[in-house]
Formats: structure tokens, C-alpha cells, sequence
């Protein structure tokens, strides 16, 4: 969660003056946060397809150390994947927030 957070908070950091220029040419606050959270949610649905993947394809080396699970269990899967992508949003959605404060004058500036 940490690690998302800073990546997004990071390229949110980068693209302050796009933020401000959007703001200024007339993009609300709605407008700037669904395209930060859509952003942020492509990578989350990516990082989860890739897991799953990792998991299916590693899953026969593990079979040895779960117990009362098998290695392939689809309700694990969903569930896990639940929680890592409420997770991400949740960490996602503070460096939106952030973000749809920017000061649309500071960004002109020199």
C-alpha cells in the first residue's frame, strides 16, 4: 500500500503543472480525480492480472506448504485480490485527492 501510495503521489508530484493547466483550461475537481483514480485503477487491474498469473504458474511449487488449501482455490484468489485492489484504491485515492487542490495560478509561475 505504501509503495503505491508513493508511486502515485510521485507522478501526481511530476505533473502538477499539467494538473494546473487542466484546472485553468476549465477541468473540475470531478474531472481531475477520475483521471488520476483511472489512471491508478489500469494499474492496479494490471499488478492483479499479473499476480494471478504468477500464482497459477508457481502454485505447484507451493503445493507443499499450504494446508487445507488447495493450490489453485478460486475463492482464495478472488478474495486476496479483493483485498490487495481495495487496498490500492484506498492508496490511490489520497494523492487524488491531493491533487484536485492544485493551484491552477502557482502552475504559470516562472
Amino acid at each position: 500500500m505504501i509503495g503505491i501510495y508513493s508511486v502515485v503521489a510521485y507522478s501526481d508530484a511530476q505533473r502538477t503543472r499539467e494538473i494546473g493547466i487542466r484546472m485553468a483550461v476549465g477541468a473540475g475537481r470531478k474531472q481531475i480525480l477520475a483521471m488520476i483514480l483511472g489512471e491508478g485503477s489500469r494499474l492496479i487491474l494490471v499488478g492483479i492480472a499479473v499476480g494471478i498469473a504468477g500464482t497459477l504458474a508457481l502454485s505447484q511449487l507451493m503445493a507443499g506448504l499450504l494446508y487445507s488449501v488447495s493450490p489453485n482455490d478460486p475463492m482464495t484468489l478472488v478474495l486476496v485480490s479483493a483485498v490487495v485492489a481495495a487496498a490500492a484504491v484506498v492508496a490511490t485515492c489520497i494523492p487524488s485527492l491531493r491533487a484536485t487542490r492544485v493551484n491552477s495560478t502557482v502552475c504559470f509561475e516562472i
